[in-house]
């Protein structure tokens, strides 16, 4: 079990009206813990209010979240590095919609739409005229989407719930990370420990201190099986199960009639997510493009990650009733797209592009799974490289 947080070396210090925001956010999760069973709150329901209570949680109050220039944000995604990557999915995107006879496209957690901004232009050139849906969560980052998508008028539209019918091409890019997770370890007797967060004692000389801790109880029967189906006992060993990511691709199943989603995270087949040498699991925040490990810093100003389990969310897609389309590395599969085709020779360009596909950046870290229904033809992105095999 990982100690009490105290802050990294080098994190940025929150300015005033930050640090009011996550006093805040603090005296909440101290309610919700206070008034909990035990005083113990499960770190999925930790992860689940610290990024999404309204109001206070990360993705759900006004701070700058998205972008590449220091100190504005603090992480940024693909789609904001440069166009390319939208135009260059466009392609896959056309081929999903021209097979499943649709235009709509629908896409969860749009960020600053930067994704929308090249899509539709790009789907367009391809002699589509499609219908872009957006699900944000997030009323703050809904209102940027709507200043920065409004040229486009009636073609975007923001649905409040999960559609009950649904055809055409969905798109998640970097979505199931941030669903709230589950964590475990093994202890030394090779009993399944659930861990939790509780109320740290407080030490009125370390002002750098969180406030809260880590805790541990015994694990459910129920959790105990299904974490032993993936792993083998490891003492010592911590990681994560994302049951809300599995249970929102296996709702997919009874909405998504006719085309594909395509899903675009970071993470791992099964056999490598839980390896032996990954021993402290893949949990991640995000502040101020600095990486770090301490998710019970900085509540409600960090982003909370997970690395993505791909086996088991090509698992939930097929209990689901859906097809497992294709799987690969986000290199493979954009250069599969035809990203060579759309590069131009400007520097920044090529640096962006350079990002999106080398190995040691988001080429192969970052990973690109096709699910979904009625769709009969070969996907153009898996047409060299498919990795199903290896889920």
């Amino acid at each position: 079990m990982k100690p009490a947080s105290s802050i990294p070396t080098g994190l940025p210090t929150p300015d005033a009206e930050a640090q009011a925001h996550q006093q805040a956010v603090e005296h909440y999760l101290t309610q919700q813990i206070q008034t909990s069973a035990s005083a113990f709150l499960p770190f999925e329901q930790w992860m689940d209010l610290a990024l999404y209570a309204p109001g206070l949680g990360y993705y759900a109050a006004g701070s700058t979240k998205f972008g590449s220039a220091l100190p504005t944000g603090d992480f940024t995604t693909a789609p904001e590095l440069t166009p390319l990557f939208a135009q260059t999915l466009a392609r896959q995107v056309a081929q999903v919609l021209q097979a499943s006879d649709t235009c709509t496209v629908l896409e969860f957690g749009a960020g600053s739409g930067a994704m929308a901004a090249a899509m539709i232009p790009a789907l367009r050139e391809l002699g589509l005229q499609p219908v872009y849906q957006i699900l944000e969560v997030s009323g703050d980052l809904q209102q940027r989407q709507r200043q920065r998508l409004a040229s486009f008028g009636d073609a975007v539209q923001w649905l409040t719930s999960l559609p009950k019918e649904f055809a055409g091409c969905i798109l998640a890019n970097e979505v199931l990370d941030a669903m709230p997770t589950m964590l475990f370890s093994w202890n030394e007797q090779g009993e399944l420990q659930e861990l939790g967060v509780r109320l740290a004692p407080t030490d009125a000389s370390d002002v750098t201190a969180s406030p809260f801790e880590f805790a541990q109880r015994l694990a459910t029967s129920q959790l105990h099986d299904i974490v032993a189906q993936r792993m083998p006992p490891l003492p010592g060993y911590q990681s994560e199960l994302n049951l809300r990511a599995e249970a929102w691709i296996k709702e997919m199943g009874t909405w998504l009639k006719r085309g594909a989603a395509l899903l675009i995270d970071y993470g791992f087949p099964q056999h490598e997510y839980y390896h032996p040498q990954r021993a402290e699991g893949t949990l991640m925040c995000h502040y101020r493009h600095h990486a770090h490990a301490q998710p019970l810093l900085y509540a409600g100003l960090q982003d909370i990650t997970a690395h993505v389990d791909f086996t088991a969310m090509a698992d939930a897609a097929l209990e689901g009733g859906l097809d497992v389309l294709g799987y690969t590395s986000q290199a493979r599969f954009l250069m599969n797209a035809g990203l060579p085709e759309l590069l131009t020779s400007e520097p920044q360009t090529l640096s962006a592009v350079q990002k999106l596909l080398s190995e040691a950046e988001m080429g192969e870290l970052f990973k690109v799974l096709a699910i979904g229904r009625g769709i009969n033809q070969p996907l153009l992105g898996f047409i060299r490289g498919d990795r199903r095999d290896r889920l």
